[in-house]
């Protein structure tokens, strides 16, 4: 019998298949009953399943990072898909196949990791093309870039993702350069693209359900990459002190604002373009995964956006035209609190929505009084 992906799960299916826990919760109902949580995934991606029953003895069968047996059933809740486990049982691991429960690039590894050696032959200047060497020589790193995923849940989600991400980059760069014509550092660009992440080799661990290691809670991979690239640079002759520092500021403001965890503001042209450049690459992706999800679901908006802070209209303009659906944002269920400073962003703008009234300011300030 062939296995049942989470992908092809539609409304209303039975389910019953092998799936690698992601994550696991114990919450309180409102009438003050014990549930879980779950987060199921497998290589095709992942689904949330809920136990309502016999909690505290399932509990203790399976944790994070097991593989569970799962029997349920499938129904779409306000737009995202999910799954009631009726039965679960942990299976050993030898019985199952890595390969099915970890997501993968859409581009085959072999095939980046040629176009980054590519890349890395048309480097003009020889102590970037030199640094750039010592990466590819190293076997033991070269294994870990080639397969760690970008980030943990916000884009590039999946094995090879971070290859994937930094090999678009340089696509990015070698387009935008030319718009602007001299006075940009193409090649430094290209190996800012191409290690700005690079600290997620350590800052993530993926063998399971991807995390972040104890460096990566600890350092970041901000640190850690400066620390690779520093290490590097040391074994280059002569490798010109200011362009050293040049790169190593790249990597330091590629977030671009302190709010979003950069130690620095981009203060050089190559700084700044990467950062919008990573930013955007970074959104595409993990707006598209976002829709992606949704394949199961007939309306055509996405459900909220936790991080993003918003709904995605899915039309294009390309379809058949079809009439726009309103979400109103006052009757949007209220979401949780968010943890992440990043995605606090907007916390202190209250959203008006359509009841601006740009002249009672003014009358506020009596400037209508005779």
């Amino acid at each position: 019998m062939a296995k049942q992906y989470i992908a092809d799960i539609k409304d209303r299916d039975t389910v019953s298949a092998v799936f690698l826990v992601k994550d696991k919760i114990m919450a309180m109902a409102k009438n003050g009953k014990p549930y879980m949580n779950l987060r199921l995934m497998d290589k095709s991606g992942d689904v949330d399943a809920k136990i309502w029953d016999n909690t505290d003895s399932l509990d203790k069968l399976f944790d994070k990072d097991d593989f569970v047996q799962v029997r349920g059933k499938a129904s779409v809740y306000m737009n995202k898909m999910q799954v009631v486990v009726a039965e679960i049982v942990r299976i050993p691991e030898e019985q199952v196949n890595l390969a099915d429960f970890l997501p993968e690039s859409p581009r085959s590894i072999t095939e980046m990791t040629a176009e980054l050696h590519e890349v890395v032959m048309t480097l003009s200047s020889p102590p970037l093309r030199k640094l750039m060497e010592l990466f590819l020589a190293d076997t033991e790193f070269m294994g870990l870039y080639c397969m760690a995923p970008a980030a943990k849940a916000m884009h590039h989600v999946y094995l090879g993702g971070l290859l994937e991400h930094s090999l678009a980059l340089v696509k990015l760069v070698k387009t935008v350069v030319p718009l602007y014509g001299e006075g940009i550092n193409e090649d430094l660009l290209v190996v800012g693209a191409l290690l700005h992440d690079v600290g997620k080799i350590h800052e993530m661990s993926y063998a399971r359900a991807f995390d972040y290691t104890d460096a990566g809670k600890l350092l970041g991979h901000i640190t850690i990459g400066v620390e690779l690239v520093e290490d590097r640079i040391r074994q280059v002759d002569g490798f010109p002190r200011e362009l050293a520092i040049l790169l190593k500021h790249m990597l330091l403001s590629h977030h671009g604002q302190y709010e979003y965890g950069s130690p620095k503001r981009p203060k050089t042209i190559e700084a700044t373009i990467l950062n919008y450049l990573d930013d955007m690459d970074s959104k595409i992706n993990g707006i598209r995964a976002h829709i992606a999800k949704e394949n199961a679901s007939t309306s055509r908006w996405t459900a909220h956006h936790r991080l993003y802070d918003r709904y995605f209209f899915k039309g294009n303009g390309m379809d058949e035209e079809q009439e726009v659906q309103c979400i109103c944002e006052d009757t949007a269920p209220a979401e949780p609190s968010r943890e992440n400073h990043s995605d606090l962003r907007t916390a202190n703008h209250q959203k008006t929505g359509f009841n601006n009234q740009p002249l009672k300011a003014l009358e506020n300030m009596n400037l209508f009084n005779s």
